[in-house]
């Protein structure tokens, strides 16, 4: 009955999960709806443009069709009207990736971890089928195939990976754990998977708080752009409203984009173009109000910004140092070099997927390019924290670190030893003496009794 119950919160989770994220577009639709058409709303078609919009967020890809008549209108190229639309907002699959963790956590607190994984996440396939087959709009149509598999996917590497950080740290009972024990057998080895994944972490934490502080200062400097080009699309107060909640949707991947130019190579807004700190070079550009923080020019010194994915190397390696002092694995050198080339290793990885997730196509023709190169910035975001990190995980030994050791060694020893209970043996002397009021032979004797502090005489040795 238990494993009943892990499989029946699992699938409630990811319903809840999937419908959270749909109420989060529908709720908004719904009043755009209202204000935008009134009583004479098609309001047949408020759900399939919601649930395209909703697999559009989970990285499936749109492909745009320009309606003829509007063509004329508008008076664009015919090449313009048909077009795919690839750069994802990224704040969707961040929501579900951290409400599916949550899930896959509490399924491995219930101690049937692997259950909840595959209920929550073939309900939620499910939930994506249904928005597949449902979800038709004339002038965006999504493959078939990718809006089942791109959302479901998501979901199950966010459950999975909840699920096992949980059972690697407090067990399973099953599986994980004798995974567990393999590892610890390997002596000091046995601590690089938790040493990897905690150092990749923090950088990746450090990253993401460094890019966002990037963000806000590039706001508070090139807000004025931003402001001429929300001017220049001449919307009312309803469109305004729509491209303000379009941004909050893309600002993970406006993250991404912070950390691709911190990190060096940059990111590309169209076919040759390039925004780096070593130089910016851009053609026409969309009057999306978002592009306005793009720099207009950059100086080589701006390459300084390099030490910040350095420092984040660095600081991962601070946090892996102190603990492996405290569990007293420090010593050898080959554990600490390997935890150094794993934590950049996975930041890479971590830095490529990002990229990949926050790069692609936003209109037709150059446009189809945007976005950080995921090799250039997983390269230059791994050997930027291996820098970073074997400063701190290579560096000699502290005598800090040293004396540490010196003093849990002693600590130890005493601990072994059979003088160590003081108490104990303070006892035994106060016995010893009652039961005989003779002196042994082995006693010592006061100091003054040899003269050191009396009349001066020299002592007679014994």
């Amino acid at each position: 009955m238990q494993r009943l119950l892990v499989a029946i919160l699992a699938a409630v989770d990811a319903a809840i999960a999937a419908a959270v994220g749909l109420a989060v577009l529908l709720a908004p639709l719904t009043l755009l709806w209202t204000l935008a058409f009134g009583a004479t709303a098609n309001w047949g078609a408020l759900w399939p443009v919601a649930g395209t919009l909703w697999q559009f967020g989970h990285g499936v890809p749109l492909e745009i069709v320009i309606p003829d008549e509007m063509v004329v209108a508008v008076g664009i190229s015919k090449d313009a009207a048909q077009f795919t639309l690839s750069l994802t907002p990224l704040a969707f699959l961040i929501f579900t990736l951290l409400f599916a963790a949550r899930s896959g956590t509490r399924a491995a607190r219930s101690g049937a971890w692997l259950l909840g994984v595959v209920a929550g996440s073939v309900t939620f396939a499910l939930i994506a089928t249904g928005v597949a087959l449902t979800a038709h709009t004339s002038g965006a149509q999504t493959p078939f195939a990718l809006s089942i598999v791109l959302p479901s996917a998501v979901y199950l590497v966010g459950t999975l990976c909840g699920a096992v950080r949980y059972a690697w740290r407090e067990g399973d009972g099953g599986l994980i754990d004798r995974l567990h024990d393999a590892v610890d057998r390997r002596g000091d080895w046995g601590v690089l998977p938790a040493e990897i994944a905690r150092g990749t972490a923090a950088v990746v934490v450090t990253l993401t708080g460094v890019a966002g502080l990037a963000v806000a200062i590039a706001v508070m400097l090139r807000g004025g752009e931003v402001v001429a080009l929300f001017e220049a699309a001449r919307v009312d107060g309803t469109g305004v409203a729509v491209i303000t909640l379009g941004h909050l949707a893309y600002l993970p991947t406006l993250l991404v984009w912070a950390v691709a130019w911190l990190a060096g190579p940059g990111i590309a807004v169209g076919v040759g173009t390039a925004v780096s700190p070593a130089g910016t070079e851009l053609g026409v550009v969309p009057g999306i109000p978002m592009l306005g923080l793009l720099p207009e020019s950059s100086s080589i010194w701006m390459l300084i910004v390099v030490l910040l994915p350095v420092g984040a190397g660095a600081f991962a390696g601070w946090i892996v140092r102190s603990r492996l002092v405290w569990e007293d694995v420090a010593r050898p050198f080959a554990p600490r070099l390997a935890i150094a080339v794993g934590i950049a290793l996975g930041s890479a990885g971590v830095a490529a997927v990002a990229a990949v997730l926050a790069s692609g196509s936003i209109g037709p023709g150059r446009l189809a390019e945007t976005g950080p190169h995921a090799g250039w910035m997983s390269l230059a975001i791994g050997i930027e924290v291996l820098v970073g990190a074997s400063i701190l995980l290579l560096a000699p030994r502290h005598r800090d670190e040293l004396a540490e050791e010196r003093t849990d060694r002693w600590v130890a020893e005493m601990r072994t030893s059979p003088t160590t209970d003081a108490g104990a043996f303070f006892d035994r002397s106060v016995s010893d003496a009652g039961a005989n009021d003779h002196p042994d032979a082995n006693d010592t004797a006061p100091l003054d009794d040899h003269g050191f502090f009396g009349d001066g005489s020299t002592p007679t040795h014994r």
